[in-house]
C-alpha cells in the first residue's frame, strides 16, 4: 500500500505510539529491577513510570473516541459511535452558517477569474480541438433523438399544434408593409417588367412561329410577320410606359399591393386559403419524399464527417472555440461582465442551497452505521491523535523526572 494512503499513514503513526508506549514499560521493569545500583537509575525508572502512564492515559482518551478500549463497553467511550446523529447535526449545521455564508462565498469566488481561466484554456489549440471533438461527437446522439419515434411524433404534434395557432396572413401583411414603406414592391415591379422585356427580347422566333402556327393556312406568312411586329412594338410600349413613375400601371400596381396588406390583416378568407396551402403542402407525399431525401443526404454527410479523423465540422467547431477563447482574452470589459455573472450566480446558487446541502451531509451521516462514521473519522484525524500519544508519552517522563528531583529535594 502507498505510504500516502490515509490508511497506511494512521497505522504507521499507531505503531509508533503503541511501540513507544511498549518500550517504556520496558524500560520502567528494567528500571525498577536495577534501581538500587546507582542512583541515576531512579531518574530513568522515574521519567519511564511517569512516561509509561502518560502513555496508557492517552491512548484511552483517543481509543474512547472512536471504539470501546479492549472491547470493554466503559461508559463514555466510543463516543463518536455512540453520538454520530448529533456529531453530524453538529457538522452540518457548521458548514451552513460557517462556511456557506455569503461573505465567506462571495469573498472566495471574487478571488477566481473564471472568465479569464476559460479563455485562456479555450484559446489554446489542443484544447480548442478537444472541444471541437467532444462538440462533433454529440452529432450521432443529437441525429439518434430526432429519428426516435416518440421524439420525432412530439415534435411534429407540436409543431402542428404551434402551425395551427399561428396567423400567417397578418404576419405576411407586415412583411408587404415593410416594403412598401421602403418602396421595396417598386423595386420589384421594375425588376419584373425587366424580366418581362427580356423575356420578349429572347423568346422572339418562337413568339414568331406560335404567330404563324395559329393563323389559317391560307393566310400568307408575311401578314403574320406584320402582326408579330405590331405585337411585339405594342408590348415594348406598354412596358416603357410602365417604367415610368407616374404610369397608371405602377399607381394600380400600388393600389392592389395596399388593398391585398388590408385584406391579408382582415379578412378571414385569406387567412384560411394561406393554412390550406400551407398544409396541403406539408402533407403532400411529393415535399415528404423531398424532404425525408434531403435529411437522409444531410445524415449521411454528417455522420461521415465526424466519423473521419479529418472532420470538417470539429475543425469548424474547434475554430469557433479558439476564436471566442482569444475574442474572451482579449476583451477585459466582456470578461469583468461575465465574471461578475458568474460570481453572483455561483454564490447565489450556493447560499441558497446552502440549507439543502447541509441537510444533505446530515442525512448522509445519519445513514451510516457508527462504525462507519468513527472509522471515518479515524482516518482523518487519527494520525494526528496519535501525535497526542507521543507527546503524552514524552511530557509524562519529564514530568515524572520533576516529581523525582522534588522528591530528592524534600
Amino acid at each position: 500500500m502507498h505510504e500516502t494512503d490515509p490508511l497506511a499513514a494512521l497505522n504507521k503513526m499507531r505503531r509508533i505510539a503503541t511501540g513507544l508506549l511498549a518500550l517504556m514499560a520496558v524500560v520502567f521493569v528494567t528500571a525498577r529491577i536495577y534501581e538500587g545500583v546507582h542512583p541515576a537509575v531512579g531518574f530513568v525508572r522515574s521519567f519511564a513510570e511517569a512516561a509509561l502512564v502518560g502513555a496508557l492515559a492517552d491512548w484511552f482518551a483517543v481509543t474512547a473516541l472512536f471504539r470501546h478500549p479492549l472491547g470493554l463497553p466503559i461508559p463514555h467511550t466510543a463516543i463518536i459511535q455512540r453520538n454520530k446523529d448529533r456529531i453530524g447535526a453538529s457538522v452540518a449545521n457548521f458548514l451552513e452558517h460557517n462556511f456557506m455564508t455569503r461573505e465567506v462565498v462571495a469573498g472566495e469566488f471574487a478571488r477566481i477569474d473564471f472568465a479569464g481561466a476559460a479563455a485562456r484554456w479555450l484559446a489554446h489549440d489542443d484544447n480548442s480541438k478537444a472541444v471541437g471533438r467532444q462538440l462533433a461527437a454529440v452529432v450521432p446522439a443529437l441525429l439518434r433523438l430526432v429519428e426516435d419515434a416518440d421524439i420525432n411524433r412530439f415534435i411534429h404534434e407540436r409543431l402542428g399544434s404551434l402551425m395551427r395557432q399561428v396567423r400567417f396572413a397578418p404576419m405576411l401583411a407586415e412583411v408587404l408593409s415593410l416594403l412598401v414603406a421602403d418602396r421595396r414592391h417598386q423595386e420589384l415591379f421594375d425588376h419584373l417588367l425587366v424580366m418581362v422585356a427580356n423575356a420578349l427580347e429572347q423568346n422572339q422566333a418562337f413568339i414568331r412561329q406560335k404567330i404563324h402556327d395559329n393563323s389559317p393556312r391560307w393566310m400568307p406568312r408575311a401578314f403574320d410577320d406584320r402582326f408579330f411586329e405590331r405585337l411585339l412594338a405594342g408590348l415594348s410600349s406598354v412596358l416603357e410606359e410602365m417604367k415610368h413613375d407616374d404610369s397608371e400601371w405602377r399607381a394600380r400596381f400600388q393600389v392592389a399591393v395596399e388593398e391585398l396588406i388590408a385584406d391579408l390583416r382582415t379578412s378571414d378568407d385569406y387567412e384560411a386559403k394561406i393554412a390550406a396551402l400551407l398544409s396541403s403542402g406539408l402533407q403532400h407525399p411529393v415535399f415528404s419524399t423531398y424532404i425525408d431525401n434531403v435529411w437522409q443526404e444531410v445524415r449521411s454527410r454528417l455522420l461521415a464527417d465526424v466519423a473521419s479523423p479529418e472532420s470538417r465540422i470539429a475543425a469548424r467547431l474547434a475554430q469557433a472555440v479558439h476564436g471566442l477563447g482569444a475574442a474572451l482574452e482579449g476583451d477585459v470589459l466582456v470578461r469583468d461582465k461575465l465574471n461578475l455573472w458568474l460570481r453572483e450566480f455561483a454564490t447565489e446558487t450556493i447560499v441558497r442551497r446552502r440549507g439543502a446541502i447541509a441537510e444533505l451531509v446530515e442525512r448522509v451521516i445519519a445513514q451510516w452505521d457508527g462504525e462507519t462514521v468513527a472509522q471515518k473519522f479515524e482516518l482523518h484525524v487519527g494520525k494526528d491523535l496519535q501525535y497526542i500519544r507521543i507527546n503524552g508519552t514524552v511530557v509524562g517522563g519529564l514530568v515524572g523526572v520533576l516529581l523525582h528531583l522534588v522528591s530528592l529535594a524534600l
